[in-house]
């Protein structure tokens, strides 16, 4: 039975190595294939003019740069050429385009140039140049990615330490038609191996069909040829989409007696043609990676540390996640949603799904925000966008920098062109995804500048909210109540509130039952203070106010909460985390709670808080939603005023419906109100 890598040879020379480009799996995979099979010479699918820049640029890993090389605009792009000879020559123009001895008029008729008018030939000029400064604008150049993860460059960089010869094989062409093909995902090379992936991809690999790829692979299927008369064992890097095409012209071509082109080609005299080396804005890096930068940063670190990366596709979402949810916390303080593991968990599985949905083993950066972003939020989400675009090895170094986009850069000179490159991955979809951000600190100085301090009122999604959270409470301490005065009976005729079934089973022996007897909750209940922390800092909390209700849904609220100054999020519009709040239900006037003298015997922001409850309320209950059970203090202060506190413990609710409801935004007036939603976002 044949060995499964003669899949990937041609003959006992020449062995074609197929790969994806821009995929960090498939660079994993080369890399372990190349050091199973040393090879003697490494052929690479560049033209022999990038063989310096590359070089110099794989030796400067792990920081990144672009090889650019000027190409030459085609005006007879639209229409391909059909015939199978393809010849490259510089255009020119010819003297019939542009005859000085005449010119069309609109009507149709001819008229000789000396009799034309000086304003016709400024017209003339004029259109020249406006021709000439849109095919500057329209200017299109070939780039080498100079990316870690890209299997081209890291053979080169594997060859270069193993002190293998590099070849460089494609032709030196100014125009390049990119032959890509949509492929399965390369996570599966971590679980087949190469020559069977390459396989099962073959039935559906197209020929291709432009004359300037054919003639590509012809050249290609020439040096290789040549190659072998030198070297013994040549191994060839090539796109999965040619590796078939590439590989049918080598058993069909035959070896030619031309000398050898050099991997190091002399000084071009095209200034067009020569490669240049740029430096990125690391802003921009994820137009230039095929991975996200945060992974390929992570893929050198592990190299660096000689660890395994094998598996660091799927880990390196994991660790993206865990420094988002890092650089979240640390941004949003104690107004960020707690982020548990149980939350990461089903983040994760969304993105899973997603995936899957999107025939991929691995999630794209849309997948892993789309999943933030809706379980999470949006600003969890801005925060993995930032992360992700993170690489920790961007440092500043002398080359001119350039700013890449979608297939397009701005050199240093500020011109921008259509950049391609000569090692095309699959295709790739851009996709718009809003995120809501946070403003800049120039705007936000400019809004707090403008705040009326004689305004406020508060936003009425948020006062609903709220008040429907207060009604819950209600009802949990009522239950507490009616709990308090339960008792406990042998059956006789009716089983009242239900069985006992503990009392039954405890009385098992006289065979009784035991039934519940729940008796109606004693006393009403109008007050309700909720505190977020045990033993608040006053110093975090500064701003305390009482207001008062709008309408009858509402009740009397007395809170302290953060600075509302210290945050706004837009014009008129600012934003404060609650420490502690007080509700008195039906709504009552009473004098603002914080410069009432009667309480000024309390020592702290929740004894001044509950004083003021059972000072005002009506009912002998106040029901106390708190971390902690209320202390001996809380209760002596309650008992100074006639009143029970009723404990709920603040873990029975939901941690994220918690942190939503802390956030309360503050508006410079009640106009704001009819544009605050553009503004309102939660954490």
């Amino acid at each position: 039975m044949p060995d499964s890598s003669d899949v990937l040879k041609c003959d006992e020379q020449l062995t074609l190595l197929p790969v994806i480009h821009g995929s960090a799996d498939s660079a994993w995979q080369v890399r372990q294939w190349l050091l199973q099979h040393p090879p003697q010479c490494l052929a690479i699918p560049l033209p022999a003019s990038f063989f310096r820049a590359v070089c110099d640029g794989v030796l400067d890993l792990p920081q990144p740069s672009i090889v650019l090389q000027a190409g030459q605009r085609d005006f007879n792009s639209d229409s391909e050429n059909e015939s199978s000879d393809f010849e490259f020559s510089e255009w020119q123009p010819e003297d019939s385009e542009f005859d000085s001895t005449e010119l069309s008029d609109s009507d149709g008729d001819r008229e000789e140039a000396g009799s034309a008018s000086e304003e016709e030939h400024d017209n003339e000029n004029a259109q020249e140049d406006d021709s000439l400064e849109q095919d500057t604008e329209r200017e299109r150049r070939t780039y080498v990615p100079l990316d870690p993860c890209q299997p081209v460059i890291a053979a080169i960089r594997l060859a270069m330490e193993e002190r293998w010869r590099i070849e460089f094989v494609d032709m030196e062409s100014a125009d390049y038609i990119p032959f890509t093909q949509s492929l399965p995902d390369a996570y599966a090379l971590k679980h087949l191996p190469l020559e069977k992936f390459a396989a099962a991809c073959l039935p559906w690999l197209p020929a291709p069909s432009h004359p300037l790829i054919r003639a590509r692979l012809q050249h290609q299927a020439d040096r290789l040829q040549e190659l072998k008369k030198r070297y013994q064992s040549v191994t060839m890097l090539c796109s999965l989409p040619e590796w078939p095409w590439l590989r049918e012209r080598i058993q069909q071509s035959q070896p030619n007696s031309h000398s050898p082109t050099p991997s190091e080609p002399e000084e071009s005299d095209e200034p067009t043609l020569a490669p240049e080396r740029f430096a990125i804005d690391p802003r921009t890096l994820l137009f230039l990676f095929g991975e996200l930068p945060f992974i390929t940063a992570l893929y050198e670190q592990h190299r660096m540390q000689l660890e395994d990366d094998r598996l660091l596709g799927i880990d390196g979402i994991k660790h993206l996640m865990l420094s988002a949810r890092s650089s979240y916390l640390q941004d949003f303080g104690k107004r960020a949603r707690r982020i548990t593991p149980l939350i990461m968990s089903q983040c994760l599985k969304y993105i899973r799904n997603l995936s899957l949905i999107n025939h991929r083993l691995t999630p794209d950066l849309y997948t892993i925000v789309t999943a933030c972003q809706q379980i999470l939020g949006d600003q969890f989400a801005i925060h993995v966008v930032n992360t992700a675009r993170e690489y920790a090895f961007a440092e500043d170094n002398d080359l001119p920098m350039v700013k890449l986009g979608i297939d397009q850069a701005q050199l240093p000179d500020g011109d921008q062109i259509d950049i391609v490159s000569r090692l095309p991955g699959p295709p790739v979809t851009w996709k718009s995804l809003e995120l809501r951000k946070q403003p800049d600190k120039q705007d936000q100085q400019k809004w707090a500048s403008q705040w009326n301090p004689y305004q406020q009122c508060s936003w009425p999604p948020e006062d609903q909210q709220i008040e429907s959270f207060r009604t819950r409470v209600f009802e949990r301490a009522r239950a507490i109540m009616g709990a308090d005065l339960a008792r406990t009976e042998k059956f006789s005729t009716s089983i009242l509130d239900g069985i006992d079934i503990r009392e039954t089973i405890r009385h098992w022996y006289d065979g009784d039952i035991y039934v519940k007897v729940l008796p109606p909750s004693v006393g009403t209940l109008d007050a309700c203070v909720m505190l977020f922390e045990s033993n608040p800092d006053p110093r975090q909390y500064p701003w305390r106010t009482t207001w008062y209700a709008e309408h009858h849904e509402e009740s009397t609220l007395a809170f302290f909460a953060t600075d509302y100054r210290n945050e706004m999020v837009g014009p008129g519009i600012a934003q404060a985390t609650y420490g502690g709040a007080m509700f008195i239900y039906p709504p009552m006037p009473i004098p603002d709670i914080w410069s009432n003298r009667q309480l000024d015997f309390t020592n702290t922001l929740e004894d001044r808080l509950i004083a003021a409850t059972c000072l005002h309320c009506r009912g002998r209950h106040v029901a106390l939603m708190s971390p902690n059970p209320p202390g001996a203090n809380l209760r002596r202060l309650a008992k100074r005023f006639g009143k029970k506190l009723v404990h709920v413990p603040l873990s029975q609710f939901n941690d994220a419906t918690i942190q939503q409801l802390r956030m309360v935004h503050v508006l410079n007036g009640k106009e704001v109100r009819s544009f605050a939603s553009h503004f309102i976002r939660k954490a």
